[in-house]
């Protein structure tokens, strides 16, 4: 057996190309001292991994050049030097893109029981970071109350999809911002949203019209994935004490200048408060948050959608996938 692997050549400037990776083939590694090889069989593409990629300080360390890209996996144990993970025991992990990974077990190493879901990819999705980051986020940041007024941009997105579905488990009004009709009317045919707002063709003065019109009384929580032109129309209509759950601006991830915030002078007059978020704080709390998600699943109340593509020789056409919005659900890589 051969171990293929997608390695990070050299770091992208503005939007990745085919040039920045390298597709190399090698030997199945074999356990390292204390840990496993795992066998992934699903890798999550996630907008966090272009940071990464840069050589720039963030919450976590730049990928190493020479290296898998880092990520998200679900896989089962192929050989193994720890008596806690036993050969054909299915697990997850921080790993990378790669069909084997030499793992030696830390904090985001975890065992799952398949059995508790349709397919193992759910654990990428229903019960992975995505939909904890919008569970937290919104239970323990935003703090929704009946009758509030949430907007959620990148809606139709994995995470700002299911935060749209919380906010209305809670009572909110809830307004999404996708890019193109076909998402707006999935944003109210299958999440429930009481608004959908196309921001393509857009400038932020005329975004922040229609804002207006679905929100007159302003908007109490924001729940920020894009940035740019999109958080400034939205922070243009904030309300009194209103609450910014700033989660992504994959607007601009590719970006060789930022864009930056114009416009803060309205967090200062509506004493709005901006709150930056990051989902490994709660990662003790990670089976709390699954099983609401799946209760909530099951009472028929949330519905969550993945995209899965088959192929770690398409992983660079998938990866980018995030930034074009060709995508329906949580993009998932199947490997095995």
């Amino acid at each position: 057996m051969q171990n293929r692997r997608f390695l990070l050549k050299r770091r992208p400037k503005g939007d990745p190309v085919p040039e920045d990776f390298d597709l190399v083939t090698e030997d199945v590694p074999s356990p390292p001292a204390g840990g496993f090889v795992m066998r992934n069989h699903y890798i999550s593409l996630d907008p966090a991994q272009r940071g990464w990629m840069d050589d720039a300080p963030s919450y976590m360390p730049p990928i190493p050049l020479g290296d898998p890209v880092r990520a998200t996996s679900v896989g089962v144990v192929h050989a193994s030097d720890n008596p806690d993970y036993e050969v054909g025991q299915w697990v997850m992990g921080l790993n990378g893109i790669e069909e084997f990974s030499s793992v030696v077990p830390e904090h985001f190493t975890a065992k799952i029981d398949p059995t508790m879901v349709d397919s193992p990819a759910r654990f990428l999705s229903a019960m992975g970071a995505v939909s904890l980051t919008a569970y937290f986020a919104m239970m323990e940041v935003a703090k929704p109350k009946e009758g509030e007024v949430l907007c959620v941009s990148g809606a139709a997105g994995a995470v700002g999809s299911v935060v749209g579905q919380i906010g209305k488990i809670h009572g909110c009004k809830v307004i999404g911002i996708a890019g193109g009709p076909d998402k707006c009317k999935r944003l109210i045919d299958d999440y429930g949203f009481d608004f959908a707002i196309d921001y393509r063709g857009k400038d932020r003065h005329a975004l922040a019209k229609e804002i207006a019109k679905a929100a007159p009384d302003g908007l109490d929580i924001v729940f920020e994935n894009v940035g740019g032109e999109v958080m400034e129309a939205e922070v243009m209509n904030l309300a009194h004490y209103a609450r910014v759950v700033l989660c992504g601006l994959i607007s601009e991830y590719n970006s060789v200048e930022k864009h930056g915030l114009q416009g803060l002078w309205r967090i200062l007059t509506q004493r709005a408060t901006i709150h930056g978020f990051l989902i490994m704080d709660y990662a003790d709390r990670f089976p709390e948050g699954g099983a609401q998600i799946a209760e909530w699943m099951a009472e028929g109340r949330m519905r969550i959608d993945e995209d899965i593509y088959e192929g770690i020789e398409n992983a660079y056409e998938t990866f980018m996938r995030l930034f074009s919005g060709d995508k329906d659900g949580k993009l998932v890589l199947k490997v095995a």
